[in-house]
């Protein structure tokens, strides 16, 4: 089954309390395929600039990632610079929008006819644009962020409640599932987030897993306990680039396949956050990815 993502290619700076690295490969697009291609291949559209190496290109499609509607425009491409003194929230200290600013996501011929489709945290004006290209998608996931949820710019609330009308499952974290549905209680939370149309929704809770809420019940996905977190920058991504291409390789969207493949993003998770940036992702392969789905299925078994 073919999995599209549209999102960010980008450069970030991050430190956290195991050092600082400047200028490595990020972005919600990159970590997302990344994590997916494990388990499917993948197809980015996203948009990058002049200063874009191509061996980063090269490593993308090495592992299974269509690049075809990876555009380069004149400019630079998008920066971001954070740091994490609580490993659950990043203070950002720099943003740079750079080509990303003008993004306009065009799908190569093909890439409408995507079974399954993840719209990373980009402009939910632009993400219902990539929704009117798609032709019967079988399952559309859908991200975004507190920025667009504040209505910081008049009028994004309302095209965000408008997409969010128009897809299956929907990921967010805590705080943003607060502020998108008024409730303090992340059940209640989850329950009117639900009636605004996603038929699941994924709360991540960082250190905590995270909880999925369907018409099948409540469904709790622990975080692997780690020894030590690197850099979290890519958990929400990877989490759901693991979730998306667990559910596409499988062809699975019934209760059962969709707990599975919170349980793959839990996982897939789990070890991108340690290293920085795509690292440790890059040096996975899909036997330490089994043996961690084992391990997950040990730690919440419950004896007879």
């Amino acid at each position: 089954m073919s999995l599209l993502v549209v999102g960010s290619v980008a450069f970030d700076t991050v430190e956290t309390h195991a050092g600082r690295r400047e200028d490595v490969l990020g972005g919600s697009a990159t970590f997302f395929s990344t994590a997916a291609s494990f388990f499917t291949p993948v197809r980015l559209v996203a948009v990058v600039g002049e200063d874009f190496p191509e061996h980063h290109v090269a490593e993308l499609q090495a592992r299974g990632v269509e690049t075809a509607g990876l555009q380069r425009q004149p400019g630079k491409t998008f920066r971001w610079e954070g740091r994490y003194d609580d490993l659950n929230e990043a203070t950002t200290l720099d943003t740079q929008l750079n080509v990303f600013e003008h993004f306009k996501p065009e799908l190569p011929t093909g890439f409408e006819q995507s079974d399954y489709v993840f719209l990373a945290n980009i402009d939910p004006v632009l993400q219902g644009q990539v929704l009117d290209q798609i032709r019967a998608p079988r399952l559309v996931a859908l991200d975004t962020m507190n920025f667009w949820i504040e209505d910081i710019i008049p009028g994004k609330r309302a095209a965000l409640e408008a997409v969010i009308r128009r897809v299956d499952l929907l990921f967010v974290n805590d705080k943003e599932a607060e502020l998108l549905s008024g409730e303090d209680n992340v059940v209640k939370a989850a329950q009117r987030i639900r009636d605004m149309g996603p038929s699941t929704v994924v709360i991540k809770r960082g250190e905590f897993g995270a909880l999925m809420f369907s018409s099948d019940g409540i469904f709790a996905v622990p975080a692997m306990p780690l020894e030590q977190v690197v850099d979290p920058t890519g958990a929400g991504d990877s989490f759901a680039g693991g979730f998306m291409g667990f559910l596409a390789a499988s062809g699975r969207v019934d209760a059962e396949g969709i707990r599975r493949a919170a349980v793959a993003g839990s996982v897939t998770a789990s070890f991108a956050v340690e290293d920085f940036s795509l690292d440790r992702l890059k040096s996975l392969d899909k036997g330490q990815i089994s043996k961690r789905y084992t391990a997950f299925r040990d730690l919440v078994r419950i004896p007879e």
